[in-house]
C-alpha cells in the first residue's frame, strides 16, 4: 500500500498522526492537482508531521512544477509559503534569501502582503530584522525590505490577529515573530495590544507570552516586570490576575501525595517565576529532597541568578534548614564538587551544614573524582555530623582502593552513631558482601539508627545465617523503624526463622506500617498471609 493510500486510510478511519499531518495532507490537496503528482508527493505527511512537510518532495519532482509552487504560496499558512521559497531556491540552484527577495518585489504592491510577511516571519525566525536578514538577498535585496517596511502596519495587524487566534500552538509564535519585526521585547508588544482588547481576552494574551517564556527559558513574572511601566499598572495586573488563576489551580497538585506529582507542578512553577514565589518558597520545606532541589533551582530562575549564587545567598544565613534545599539543588549544576568542599572547609560554617555539604557531595555528578587526601580531613573533623557526610562521599569511590575499604572500616568502629550508620549505607550500597557478619553484629547496636542501618543493609548484603538475628530484632525490637528494616530484610533472605518471625509480625505487630511489611515480606516468599 503506499504512503499516500496509507495515510488516506487513517485520515477516513480517523486514526490521525496529529493535527499537523491532518493539515499538511489538506494543504498539498489544495495545492497540487495532478493526481499522480499527489501521490507522489502528499504520502510525505505520513513520516512528517507537519503542515509543510509535503512541500520539500517538490524539490525532486523533475520538470519543476511551478504550478504548485506558485499556487503554495497562495496559502494561509506562512510556513507553507516560506517552505516553497526554500524548496524551490534549492531546486534551482539559488540562495533562500535571494529568491524570497526576488518573489517580494516581483509581486505588484496591490497584493504583496503575503510575501512581505512571509519575509517578516522569516526574519523573525531567523531572530533578525527583516533588513538585516535580506541584505545578503542579492541586488534586489535592499528593495525588498523597503518594500516590507513599507507594509509594517498591515503586517503589525495580521500578526496581532493571530496572536489571538484559536489555535492556541500559533499564539507564541505570533507574538515572538511581532516583536521580533518590530524591534521590541514581546511583553511590551502584548501590553501594546492587550490595551485595546476587553478584559475577556486576556487569557488568550497570558497564554501568548507563556508560550514564548517557555521557549526562551524564562518566566512571564520576569517578562513583565522587566518591562512594567507606571502606565502599564492596570494592564499588568489584569494578566497578573490570569496567572493567579493558573497558580490557584495548580495547588491540588502542589500537595498531591505522589513525589513525582508533586515535583512535576514544581517544575510547572518555573514558567511563572516572580509570581510564583509563595509556592516555591513552600515547596522548598517539602519532604521529599527531589522536589525540594526543583523548588530551589526555579527560585534561582526567578530571581535570574545561578543556583550556586542563590545557595551562596542561602547559606550566608548559617541556617541548617535553609540550606538544605539549596545544597540538594546543587548536585546537578556544574562545579558542584568544588563547591561542596568549599562549604565543608569553611570553618565559620556551623558543623551541620558543612554535613549537609558532604552528604550532597556524595551525590554531586562529581564526586567520582573526588580523592581521598582531599576528604581524609573531613574523616577525621570533631563534629559527628561532618564525619558522617564525609564517609557517605566513600560510596561514590571504587571499592578497589585499599584507602576506601580502610575509611569505611574505620567508620564501622566509630563511637558516633551516625557515623556507623552512613558507613553501613555505604556497605550497602557498595554491596561489600564480607561485612554481613559485621553489620549482623551492630544489629545489637545500643542505637536505634545503627540497628536499622545494619538490618538495611542486612538486605542487601545478608546470608540465610542472619535470619535468625534479624528475626530476633523484628520480634523484640522497641523501636518500629528498625523492625520496619528487619522486615524486609527478611522478605528478601527467606527460610524458616524468617517466615515465622513475619509471620507472628503481621498479626501482632502493633504498628501497621510494621504489619503491612511484613505481609508484603510473607507474599514474596510465596506464603499468603
Amino acid at each position: 500500500m503506499s504512503p499516500a493510500l496509507i495515510l488516506m486510510v487513517l485520515l477516513a478511519t480517523g486514526q490521525r498522526g496529529g493535527t499537523g499531518t491532518t493539515d499538511c495532507w489538506n494543504s498539498c490537496q489544495r495545492h497540487v492537482v495532478d493526481r499522480a503528482l499527489r501521490a507522489r508527493v502528499c504520502g510525505s505527511c505520513l513520516s512528517g508531521g507537519k503542515v509543510e512537510s509535503w512541500v520539500s518532495a517538490l524539490g525532486t519532482v523533475r520538470p519543476t512544477p511551478r504550478d504548485a509552487f506558485a499556487s503554495s504560496r497562495k496559502d494561509e499558512d506562512w510556513r507553507v509559503r516560506w517552505a516553497s521559497v526554500r524548496t524551490e531556491a534549492k531546486a534551482r540552484g539559488l540562495t533562500e534569501r535571494r529568491l524570497l527577495a526576488e518573489w517580494v518585489v516581483s509581486t505588484p504592491t496591490s497584493s504583496d502582503l503575503q510575501a512581505c510577511l512571509t519575509a517578516a516571519r522569516a526574519a523573525a525566525e531567523a531572530e533578525q530584522s527583516s533588513a538585516t536578514f535580506l541584505r545578503d538577498a542579492g541586488a534586489r535585496g535592499a528593495e525588498a525590505a523597503a518594500r516590507v517596511w513599507a507594509r509594517r502596519e498591515p503586517i503589525r495587524r495580521a500578526l496581532e490577529v493571530e496572536l489571538y487566534a484559536e489555535d492556541g500552538r500559533a499564539r507564541g509564535v505570533a507574538l515572538a515573530h511581532l516583536a521580533a519585526f518590530q524591534g521590541k521585547k514581546p511583553a511590551r508588544v502584548l501590553l501594546e495590544a492587550a490595551a485595546s482588547r476587553p478584559e475577556t481576552s486576556d487569557e488568550i494574551a497570558a497564554s501568548a507570552l507563556k508560550s514564548v517564556a517557555e521557549q526562551r527559558r524564562t518566566s512571564v513574572g520576569k517578562l513583565l516586570l522587566d518591562e512594567a511601566r507606571p502606565a502599564d499598572e492596570a494592564l499588568i495586573n489584569r494578566l497578573f490576575a490570569v496567572y493567579s488563576r493558573e497558580l490557584e489551580a495548580l495547588q491540588p497538585e502542589l500537595t498531591a501525595p505522589e513525589p513525582l506529582r508533586r515535583d512535576s507542578a514544581v517544575l510547572s512553577l518555573g514558567t511563572y517565576g516572580p509570581l510564583a514565589r509563595k509556592e516555591l518558597e513552600r515547596a522548598l520545606e517539602d519532604v521529599d529532597p527531589k522536589v525540594r532541589g526543583s523548588a530551589a533551582r526555579r527560585l534561582a530562575e526567578a530571581e535570574g541568578v545561578p543556583v550556586s549564587v542563590a545557595a551562596e545567598r542561602r547559606l550566608a544565613t548559617r541556617d541548617a534548614t535553609v540550606s538544605r534545599p539549596w545544597l540538594e539543588a546543587m548536585v546537578r549544576e556544574k562545579g558542584c564538587a568544588s563547591f561542596f568542599l568549599d562549604v565543608a572547609g569553611n570553618p565559620k560554617m556551623p558543623a551541620e551544614i558543612r554535613g549537609q555539604a558532604l552528604v550532597s557531595l556524595a551525590d554531586c555528578r562529581e564526586s567520582g573524582q573526588s580523592r581521598m587526601e582531599a576528604l581524609a580531613p573531613y574523616l577525621r573533623d570533631s563534629q559527628p555530623v561532618v564525619r558522617a557526610g564525609a564517609v557517605r562521599v566513600l560510596g561514590s569511590m571504587s571499592t578497589r582502593n585499599p584507602e576506601v575499604m580502610e575509611a569505611t572500616e574505620r567508620a564501622l568502629d566509630d563511637r558516633a552513631p551516625e557515623v556507623v550508620a552512613a558507613a553501613l549505607a555505604v556497605v550497602a550500597g557498595q554491596r561489600q558482601a564480607t561485612r554481613g557478619d559485621a553489620a549482623a553484629e551492630l544489629l545489637e547496636s545500643d542505637h536505634p539508627m545503627v540497628r536499622a542501618a545494619a538490618a538495611r543493609a542486612l538486605e542487601v548484603i545478608g546470608r540465610a545465617s542472619h535470619a535468625k538475628v534479624l528475626a530476633t530484632r523484628l520480634r523484640e525490637d522497641s523501636v518500629a523503624d528498625v523492625r520496619v528494616a528487619a522486615a524486609l530484610a527478611l522478605g528478601r533472605l527467606g527460610g524458616p526463622h524468617a517466615a515465622a518471625a513475619l509471620s507472628d509480625a503481621a498479626a501482632r505487630d502493633a504498628d501497621t506500617h510494621v504489619q503491612h511489611v511484613s505481609r508484603e515480606g510473607l507474599r514474596r516468599l510465596g506464603f499468603r498471609p
